[in-house]
């Protein structure tokens, strides 16, 4: 049979046994020590909601003496593709989350990447994200003029991995939004009429207004081709890139997923704001103009007959 000690007022201690389907724990200064009980669930549905609500209100106490960062503005891996961060609303440590930071081997790196490198770590050239957001900024400013004055935007990710993010990223933006997930096919801008025929490139334009490209060093003929038709070039320029192959470069990771999500999203999300400017001024010219064909034409002949 099991014993536990049990202590009284006057400091003599008696030995009382145990429960016979008590568990008992061993321990080197208690060597018979009952288990603590284990909390009772609630039993009714009630119970249960009070019981989750006093956990949510403790958790939200404690969360107030620690970091203010939360999950609604702490970076979240599948966030960027389907709620991108505005441009106003990114953060240094958004980017640092999300690898943007992390270039290749240090004996891959260009010299014309060195102003926008910090330093290396472990072999591996760490990218200066100091410089990533304003250029950032910068591309995002340029997207969102574009869109404005009713611009095409070309979004390219040709990688398989980069598929969603130029997908959700073109119906983002909506007609003023296309995407390319496949190989380009070279002459596409430089040679136009042979491949699509006069009647069609004389029907339609052909020629985006801007590209992005986020992996631009798989896609240097398409680049060339931007460069001899005077298209600007945003993209997403790693290490072991030449930040002058494009117009806009975003110095960053351009083999994480994430980090081309976080970057594609914001640009598309900047295109939005200007597509929805150009429909808020288009909707307010319209709303004008009716009042001013209500005024009667003016007679012209009296100036030539002056002029004559």
């Amino acid at each position: 049979m099991a014993l536990r000690k049990v202590s009284t007022v006057s400091g003599t201690t008696t030995v009382a046994p145990l429960p016979p389907d008590a568990t008992v724990l061993q321990s080197a200064s208690y060597p018979t020590l009952p288990p603590p009980a284990p909390p009772e669930p609630p039993s009714d549905l009630d119970g249960l909601i009070a019981s989750r609500r006093w956990e949510h209100s403790i958790s939200e106490r404690f969360s107030k003496l620690g970091s203010t960062q939360t999950r609604d503005n702490s970076f979240q891996p599948h966030h960027p593709l389907h709620r991108p961060v505005p441009p106003n609303s990114l953060t240094l440590s958004a980017l640092l989350a999300s690898g943007a930071h992390l270039g290749h081997a240090a004996s891959r790196l260009r010299p014309a990447f060195l102003p926008y490198a910090y330093g290396t770590r472990a072999g591996v050239t760490i990218i200066d994200l100091d410089h990533t957001l304003p250029m950032l900024r910068r591309a995002a400013n340029v997207v969102r003029a574009v869109a404005q004055n009713n611009g095409s935007i070309l979004f390219v990710g040709t990688h398989e991995t980069l598929r969603p993010a130029v997908i959700k990223a073109a119906q983002r933006m909506g007609r003023n939004g296309y995407q390319l997930s496949t190989r380009w096919k070279a002459g596409t801008l430089t040679n136009a009429r042979e491949i699509f025929g006069e009647d069609l490139t004389r029907e339609q334009n052909y020629v985006p207004d801007l590209v992005v490209l986020l992996n631009p060093l798989d896609n240097m003929v398409l680049i060339k081709e931007c460069a001899h038709k005077h298209i600007p070039t945003i993209g997403i320029i790693d290490s072991n890139v030449d930040p002058r192959i494009v117009m806009y470069p975003i110095p960053a990771n351009d083999d994480s997923v994430r980090t081309a999500e976080l970057i594609v999203g914001m640009l598309s999300l900047a295109g939005k704001q200007g597509v929805q400017a150009m429909d808020a001024a288009g909707a307010t010219q319209t709303a004008i103009i009716p009042e001013r064909e209500r005024e009667p034409p003016r007679d012209r002949s009296r100036r030539r007959e002056d002029y004559e």
